[in-house]
């Protein structure tokens, strides 16, 4: 499917996708595999180039990571990051010694020798380290090529060989000349040429679903996020009326949405949906729950159960598309690398089994931004390819403790306004996400001279590129004192309004 391809070898780093993604921006497909995937698997991904990410253990901890040793005899160009560096030090004869001052946040990179993987680079430039282990010899036939005032070694290559490596990490905004330098190892020293485009991926993917399914009908679960809608329509063109829509309302929706969902793919793309309203069976469900995770699997138990229930009326049904995404692929499948696994995802695997059906997962080779580019292609409305990321379980993790009707009620008003202010501010497209939670503790206000005990509505606004990491966003005062005012005259139960200044990580998107 894909001519030149890039491997990321996981060996734990918060960044590893990012690498992923930053090859991919140069139209060269990449994919991430386990730090200790079988020989025989890389070898049938055939790389043009192997990236060793960054990970947070030692070469010297008992059960570091250490991949097959073979990557290192198959004759191809491979890049070592951070760990991935005294990964490849350690394992071809140099020496990694702690270092006597752990080096973390921006560094001043000198360059030594402008090789390949620097060319175009300034001799000085500012670059992004977090570690705590140093090179104190090279390999043999390696040269330094790098240095800061901490790491004497900060990258070295050994350029017969086509063996790179560098102690900071290049694939993150704070290496500004960062971009360049993947670049420069994914053209000049691998000698890709960029050919993956979304107008490529989608000949290809609506050949394979054509093959797939032949003429048999396909069902899709849609909630009216770009990742469900764009799979519909993917396979929609692929098959037409082969497939059927089905949206579960499931009570913790935002305002409208089940109408807005209906409206946007009947009037657009003439498919066949059917809308069922299990709101009043979700919130059964949740009452008196108030665990996120036991949230998460209710909410995801009961859509299965009613999509399943759904998909029984219909007859000779033998496949189910789904939306699922490469970041969902790599972060629900632990045995997928080291990289920790921070919230469950749905798990269709029961439905899958008992009704016998076959998955069809178009998408599930794209990050999130990659999806946007997608729909604008299929033509798919402006206002759904770029609506902020909204969660499986909806609203139920923006009220944090129990869902009941009357605080999902107060949430949806408070979100609305949340969303009609930003929007009004020019700010929706700019930013990643913007919403309002519902936290499960009172305060003592005043109005109209009387003493209230109500709600607080916190506000979330992020700038992400791509949701792994993101920075709180810095909205004009003036936008935040219309959305607090609106919040607490028009919200009946809500008389404070707080705003949260949390990046991720430490912290999530999400409050739950």
């Amino acid at each position: 499917m894909h001519e030149d391809k890039i491997l990321v070898l996981d060996f734990g780093s918060q960044y590893t996708q990012l690498i992923a993604r930053r090859v991919r921006e140069n139209r060269v497909y990449s994919e991430i595999y386990p730090y200790n995937a079988p020989i025989g698997k890389i070898l049938h991904f055939n790389p043009r180039g192997i990236i060793l990410s960054g990970g947070p253990s030692s070469i010297y901890d008992q059960g570091a990571p250490i991949p097959d040793l073979k990557v290192f005899e198959l004759n191809i160009p491979v890049l070592g990051i951070c760990y991935g560096m005294q990964l490849m030090a350690h394992c071809l004869g140099g020496r990694v010694a702690k270092a006597r001052k752990r080096e973390y946040g921006r560094a001043e990179l000198i360059i030594n020798h402008k090789a390949d993987i620097f060319d175009g680079i300034s001799k000085k430039t500012t670059v992004w380290m977090s570690h705590g282990d140093r090179i104190e010899r090279n390999p043999a036939h390696f040269q330094p090529i790098a240095h800061t005032d901490n790491s004497p070694v900060a990258a070295m290559a050994n350029g017969s060989r086509r063996f790179y490596a560098l102690q900071f990490h290049p694939e993150v905004v704070h290496t500004p000349q960062g971009k360049k330098i993947i670049r420069n190892f994914v053209f000049r020293i691998c000698g890709c040429k960029p050919a993956w485009t979304m107008k490529s991926f989608i000949e290809t993917t609506t050949r394979e679903i054509q093959r797939k399914t032949g003429n048999k009908k396909v069902v899709c679960g849609i909630s009216g996020g770009v990742d469900s809608t764009v799979t519909a329509v993917l396979v929609y063109k692929a098959i037409g009326r082969q497939l059927t829509c089905i949206f579960v309302d499931n009570g913790v929706l935002r305002a409208g949405e089940a109408r807005k969902v209906e409206e946007t793919l009947r009037k657009h793309f003439h498919m066949n949906i059917d809308c069922v309203d299990a709101s009043e069976r979700f919130l059964k469900k949740l009452k008196g729950i108030t665990d996120p995770e036991k949230k998460r699997k209710i909410i995801g138990n009961e859509f299965i159960r009613v999509f399943e229930e759904e998909a029984k009326k219909m007859q000779g049904v033998e496949f189910l598309a789904q939306g699922t995404l490469y970041p969902d692929v790599i972060e629900s499948i632990s045995f997928k690398g080291p990289s920790a696994t921070i919230k469950s995802h749905h798990n269709v695997g029961g439905l899958l089994k008992r009704m016998k059906l076959k998955l069809i997962e178009p998408l599930r080779e794209l990050f999130k931004d990659e999806v946007r580019i997608l729909g604008k292609d299929l033509l798919i409305p402006e206002e759904i390819i770029n609506r902020h990321p909204f969660p499986g379980p909806g609203l139920a993790i923006r009220i944090i403790g129990e869902v009941t009707q009357e605080r999902c009620d107060i949430l949806r008003k408070a979100d609305t306004i949340v969303l009609d202010e930003i929007k009004n501010a020019g700010l929706y497209t700019k930013l990643w996400q913007a919403f309002a939670v519902l936290l499960p503790v009172k305060s003592v206000g005043v109005m109209g001279d009387e003493r209230t005990y109500e709600n607080v509505i916190a506000v979330r606004a992020v700038n992400s590129l791509d949701g792994m990491t993101a920075d709180w966003a810095r909205i004009p005062y003036e936008v935040m004192g219309k959305i607090s005012n609106r919040i607490i005259n028009e919200v009946r139960g809500v008389n404070r309004v707080v705003y949260d200044i949390s990046s991720k990580p430490p912290s999530t998107i999400e409050w739950e």
